[in-house]
């Protein structure tokens, strides 16, 4: 049996270099770590995107909202094709900033993500935007 996950190490490198991409508005640079056909979800979008240019349709509305959150990389356990990364973001609404943990599916082929699947739990971050908002 032949198990192609990555290693920790490897996890570590490719999320280094790919969660930065998350910050700072650059949506196109974001969707160069996917493949055209690529598939994301995360619990805001659950029937998820499929293909890039959904994909860069999302990542413009996102990051166009969220251009200082910072996200980083906490951990990884190997899976098929890729790793489940374990990442906190820190997201600024308003004058305060939610601190968030979670978990993704990370599936590569050809070292492009083809499958992108986020997991966490909204209820903090969606209270301090309702806050902010009224």
């Amino acid at each position: 049996m032949t198990f192609e996950g990555y290693t920790t190490e490897e996890a570590r490198r490719f999320a280094e270099r790919w969660l930065p991409g998350w910050s700072g508005n650059r949506p196109e640079y974001l969707a160069s770590f996917y493949t055209d056909d690529a598939t994301y979800s995360d619990p805001s979008i659950p029937g998820g995107t499929r293909g890039k240019a959904e994909l860069i349709q999302w990542f413009r509305k996102l990051l166009g909202n969220n251009p200082d959150w910072v996200w980083t990389h906490r951990g990884s356990n190997p899976l098929k094709d890729g790793f489940l990364n374990e990442w906190h973001a820190s997201i600024p609404v308003g004058d305060q900033r939610v601190e968030v943990d979670g978990v993704c599916i990370v599936q590569l082929r050809d070292g492009l993500i083809y499958n992108n699947t986020v997991w966490f739990d909204m209820t903090e971050l969606v209270a301090a935007i309702r806050e902010f908002n009224s």
